[in-house]
């Protein structure tokens, strides 16, 4: 199997390259995102590796499938980047559904913590040896209440780190777990009670922009936001006139609704051109992270061990356990029995 690795960073190659080798398949890693403009090189290759910020276009998928391209292997949880419908009979596509939820989870946590106690404001100054601490305060996270919208595995521990901080929890989610230990509420009601939302859902045509106006409005003027799951949860206008009114206490993103353009990338020594980023990146209330909540060696040990053995079932005609398709109009991942989507 010949495998075209697109959007690759240093720290792809450390995990990859063993496993790899195991397998005896030729990886090329291009450092490029994978676009319309950089399709073409996959030519002659079997599989396409992609990750978060690749466009998999209904353009990008013709030209894949037009290059001989069989499979696209996501190395992540997340597929709102992929066609689907373009897909389908074409292209089998296959993801990484779970490689460490403690790693986005206690990221969140990490955001939180450091948000409430402006750890981040609080390191700047005392590198400029500033010891001045007005400015700073935070609040007890214990007897406060924490919102989380999606009770999946990442939503589940995000709850029990909250519950170790001896916050009260409550929960939306449109397909709730059985025997909950914590409260479902609406999600609205959710917004109006929590001191701490934390979004835990994937973006789809529903959820896009499910934290807007109107939402915002909702919150407790001192609550914070977390988002470590979809930029595009958050409508990012919205996000930035509630900041601007003083509506709500804060935001921490790892990321953010338009970051295809800059995260994983250094732009240090250039002007930064997007206005609505270089807005949020002004309030001294937000703290934003370049999407490295999955971060951690686990779970890129995971991520490459999970995509290794997806190529290699699909290799070898075996089920794929971890295939994404496209059926009546929708994505989902019920295959009915089938060892494919087709």
């Amino acid at each position: 199997m010949k495998i075209a690795f697109f959007d690759t960073k240093p720290y792809d190659k450390t995990w990859t390259v063993p496993l790899s080798a195991q397998y005896g398949y030729e990886i090329k890693f291009f450092e490029h995102k994978l676009n319309v403009d950089t399709a073409a090189l996959t030519k002659g290759y079997d599989v396409v590796c992609a990750f978060v910020n690749d466009t998999l276009s209904s353009d990008v998928i013709d030209i894949l499938y037009n290059m001989g391209v069989k499979l696209i292997a996501m190395r992540c949880a997340g597929y709102n980047n992929v066609d689907f419908k373009s897909a389908y009979n074409k292209i089998n596509v296959v993801r990484v559904p779970s490689y460490s939820p403690h790693s986005v989870a206690e990221h969140a946590a990490a955001l939180m913590l450091s948000l409430n106690r402006k750890i981040h404001r609080a390191y700047g100054r005392t590198r400029d040896n500033n010891f001045s601490i007005n400015g700073l305060m935070g609040i007890d996270l214990n007897g406060k209440t924490a919102g989380i919208v999606g009770t999946g595995k990442i939503g589940q521990v995000f709850l029990g780190i909250c519950k170790g901080f001896g916050m009260k929890t409550i929960a939306y989610d449109p397909y709730p777990v059985d025997n909950p230990d914590f409260e479902y509420v609406s999600l609205n009601n959710l917004f109006e009670l929590s001191d701490i939302i934390s979004l835990h859902c994937p973006l789809t045509p529903e959820t896009k922009h499910l934290v807007n106006a109107d939402r915002l409005a909702r919150m407790k003027p001192e609550a914070l936001l977390i988002n470590t799951s979809r930029g595009a949860l958050v409508n990012t206008h919205a996000l930035i006139e509630a900041l601007r009114a003083s509506k709500i206490g804060g935001a921490g993103l790892d990321v953010y609704e338009e970051e295809e353009e800059y995260f994983f990338e250094d732009f240090s020594n250039e002007v930064l051109i997007d206005d609505d980023l270089a807005r949020l990146l002004s309030f001294p209330n937000v703290l934003i992270t370049s999407h490295q909540g999955f971060f951690t060696r686990e779970a890129m040990q995971e991520i490459a061990a999970v995509t290794m053995k997806n190529i290699h079932a699909f290799e070898n005609g075996e089920t794929l356990e971890n295939e994404v398709c496209y059926r009546c109009g929708t994505a989902c991942v019920k295959k009915e029995g089938h060892k494919r989507c087709f």
